[in-house]
């Protein structure tokens, strides 16, 4: 394809407006945030666990829609796809203490999310408008009906999948589309549909499921992973990809490598996961600090995604030398949080703002505390 102006500006936009997701309200003055003061400080315990989640939802969580607020004005909802993430804590949380009242939470965010979705109905394409939005929660469907049994959120799981392979694949490239209009590949599509892949094969036995999942891993680690480690955002027809630094893109290949290694434990895929890590830790973070991420927009969720699955290769394949880097950012981010309200933010190496916070700043420490083990 010939590459025009055009093209370039279409990528951009595309960019923009899909895997890198856009701003949500209108930013509020907040106190200045002052010097770093992580030096010596104190390390964090299960106890801080359980006290940062109590405090994101006692400022984020509404118990009318079971689902969580933008931010802590409290007067709008977070966007779809994030009230995913945020389900996933709450799964996290029930593993990590086995609390059957955390359980009840679980499943009441499933119901929240269905009432304010339609269903599940992933043929509303007012609710629904681009796949990786679908398959989020395709995805933590899957590991709700892994952790409860609910046939349900299975049956949830493997229609929206369905709906989203036979929109997004390209069955003549590969690889998978991210909006409707196929636009653009891009990396929070493809590595997602991986996992979601995964987990939906483990469950039903089905490998049709592996088999797609191990073509979209072939043909977005050949387009979208640099040799590096480095995650491509998106490709865009025949133009080279474009790379811009996520974690969420980094954390979703390296758990998309780890469920093909889990599966299979062919030792390339673990070796696909490390090289992703490697790249997170030495070219993207600051004196071992992960990037401060979402300048007040959904972006301050990605370290959420990041946290979800570095810890699978930490824990699952026993990469426990990325541990203690994990636990400096958990140690940095907690030491940091605004301490009359117990709430974290996107910069782990800077006080928190005292002022309006959103949950998606607020939500990647509270979930790396859930995940991972104090020292």
């Amino acid at each position: 394809m010939k590459k025009t102006s055009m093209v370039l500006l279409t990528g951009f936009l595309i960019a923009a407006a899909s895997c890198s997701k856009g701003n949500e309200g209108v930013k509020t003055e907040t106190t200045k945030p002052g010097n770093s003061t992580t030096t010596d400080s104190p390390t964090f315990t299960t106890t801080d666990a359980t006290t940062a989640y109590t405090a994101f939802n006692r400022y984020y969580y509404n118990p009318t829609k079971k689902l969580y607020y933008a931010n802590t004005l409290q007067t709008n909802l977070g966007a779809i796809w994030t009230q995913a993430i945020y389900w996933d804590m709450a799964m996290n949380v029930y593993e990590r203490t086995k609390d059957q009242s955390q359980m009840a939470m679980v499943n009441d965010m499933y119901q929240g999310g269905f009432n304010e979705y339609d269903g599940y109905n992933w043929d509303n394409t007012t609710t629904w408008f681009i796949y990786d939005d679908m398959m989020w929660w395709v995805m933590a469907l899957a590991r709700a009906n892994q952790l409860t049994g609910n046939a349900t959120y299975l049956q949830k799981a493997i229609a929206g999948f369905d709906r989203v392979w036979n929109g997004s694949y390209d069955p003549v490239d590969g690889g998978m589309f991210w909006d409707f209009k196929h636009s653009g590949k891009n990396a929070c599509i493809n590595f997602p549909t991986v996992i979601a892949a995964m987990r939906l094969y483990k469950i039903t036995g089905n490998k049709t499921y592996y088999d797609k999942a191990l073509s979209v891993y072939q043909w977005a680690k050949t387009n979208l992973v640099n040799s590096d480690g480095r995650v491509a955002d998106h490709k865009i027809g025949n133009n080279a990809p474009g790379y811009e630094d996520y974690t969420y893109n980094q954390g979703t290949a390296i758990g998309a490598a780890i469920a093909l290694y889990n599966e299979t434990k062919n030792s390339a895929y673990l070796n696909d996961a490390k090289l992703i890590a490697d790249y997170t830790k030495n070219k993207m973070c600051t004196n071992n600090i992960l990037p401060a991420e979402g300048d007040f927009n959904e972006q301050g969720v990605l370290k959420a995604i990041f946290a979800q699955y570095i810890m699978q290769l930490i824990k699952d394949a026993g990469q426990t030398q990325y541990l203690s880097w994990i636990r400096q950012n958990v140690d940095a981010g907690w030491n940091n949080r605004d301490k009359q309200r117990d709430l974290c933010w996107r910069n782990y190496a800077l006080p928190a703002p005292t002022g309006v916070v959103q949950s998606y700043e607020s939500s990647s420490i509270v979930t790396f505390m859930q995940l991972c083990p104090p020292e």
